[in-house]
């Protein structure tokens, strides 16, 4: 970024603020902050994802690309609010210790290795169709590492099957991840009719995922010995966990009355910030922040590029290679999201469908491509990343070639699916 910076100026001072100099400046910012995007971090310097996008927009501020009022307008506050509402959500139902007796149920009814795992796939990815599979991916990590440790089984296939199964379970949904919260705003798809067209192809891909691990692990599966483990105690607080299930689903039956997403989850997540239980500051420590900063970062970025560079005829000339077919447009996406996430992967892809022929059809195929995808490797979703790291600091490592072999295919398949069915 300290070089990008010094370019920017070096142009800006050489070219005196023409036309051709702010479009070059922004292809600059533009560039530098995805690249920064794609690998993670800045070598050198101690930034992260969300600093990146930060300091990108910073730029497209510093260098008269966009105005105050640009910055303002480019920031979609619908797609934040969605998101920190269903953090707060989520953050409630994790310390209420609500997950923990999902999981003492899944344990006492388990009999053998395939049922285990069949529930583990169910549950990732059933709360991650209406949660954030960020979210379940986090809580769901140690809470199978234990169960798989007191049953004495190999943990990586189960661990495999929570990333996969919530990547893939999100997709059925707007709630389900960020990418589908902004596609929602974006596409302004209502949540019925989105639910209606991607949840049966979530529900095939789970199935998948169990047979394919299965597959791929025969040792742990094929065997089919018995499982003999009485669950921990679950440390629940019996209200907590009530009142926030009550409000999922009063939320969930407002989203599917076509009631506006954001509004109804703010309302939803400022509700139980009203307890005498649970101080708020602890609430607080469970949502990512640098998410949301990397969303609002990100979309101040994308309207410069936009304003400066992506004219209509030019994005009509990008779009004439073919991404009006539903095939080029799942293998775009699904390889974009591989390259830089599948988040800045969306909003990179946004200009380029307001034009399609038939637009909702269009970001249905994103949605389910860029989520599917995630599952390629293990880079390939924060969700992955979130159970590989919370299993290493278990003392469980995930390769990339144990993630891959099960991955690949599952990622091709799904999207087979997912196009066949749309």
């Amino acid at each position: 970024m300290a070089v990008l910076a010094a370019g920017i100026v070096a142009v800006w001072y050489r070219y005196g603020g023409t036309a051709a100099s702010s479009q070059l400046v922004a292809a600059m910012i533009f560039t530098g902050t995805y690249t920064v995007i794609a690998i993670g971090r800045l070598p050198g310097f101690r930034i992260d994802r969300a600093g990146a996008a930060l300091v990108g927009a910073s730029l497209m501020l510093a260098t008269g690309t966009l105005g105050v009022d640009e910055v303002s307008r480019a920031i979609d506050f619908d797609t934040i609010a969605l998101l920190l509402g269903m953090m707060i959500v989520a953050a409630n139902l994790r310390v209420s210790g609500f997950f923990r007796l999902v999981n003492a149920w899944v344990v006492a009814r388990a009999r053998r290795p395939l049922h285990l795992l069949v529930a583990v796939t169910g549950a990732a990815g059933l709360f991650s169709a209406f949660l954030l599979n960020d979210a379940i991916c986090l809580v769901m990590t140690p809470l199978v590492i234990e169960v798989a440790r007191r049953l004495r089984r190999d943990p990586v296939p189960y661990l495999l099957a929570v990333a996969m199964a919530a990547n893939i379970g999100s997709a059925a949904t707007i709630t389900g991840n960020p990418q589908n919260i902004l596609i929602g705003s974006f596409s302004q798809i209502p949540y019925a009719v989105f639910a209606m067209r991607l949840a049966p192809v979530a529900a095939v891909g789970l199935v998948l995922t169990v047979l394919l691990v299965a597959w791929m692990h025969p040792a742990e599966f094929r065997r089919g010995t018995p499982l003999q483990a009485r669950p921990a105690p679950p440390h629940l607080h019996g209200p907590l966990a009530a009142k926030t299930m009550l409000v999922v689903l009063l939320m969930m039956a407002a989203f599917f009355a076509g009631q506006p997403p954001a509004k109804v989850a703010l309302i939803g997540g400022g509700f139980l910030l009203l307890t005498r239980v649970v101080p708020s500051q602890r609430i607080y420590r469970e949502i990512d922040w640098p998410l949301l900063l990397m969303f609002a970062g990100l979309f101040v970025v994308v309207a410069g590029f936009e304003k400066a560079l992506l004219t209509p005829e030019r994005a009509a000339e990008i779009g004439a290679i073919g991404l009006d077919r539903m095939p080029v447009l799942a293998v775009v996406t699904a390889a974009l999201s591989n390259l830089v996430s599948n988040v800045p992967a969306v909003l990179l892809l946004k200009p380029f469908l307001a034009p399609a022929a038939e637009p909702q059809r269009a970001w249905l195929v994103v949605a389910m491509a860029s989520t599917f995808a995630g599952n390629l490797t293990v880079l390939g979703s924060i969700a992955n990343l979130i159970v590989v790291q919370l299993a290493r600091a278990h003392g469980v490592d995930i390769g990339f070639r144990q993630y891959f072999r099960v991955g690949a295919p599952l990622t091709l398949l799904t999207i087979l699916a997912g196009l066949c069915w749309l």
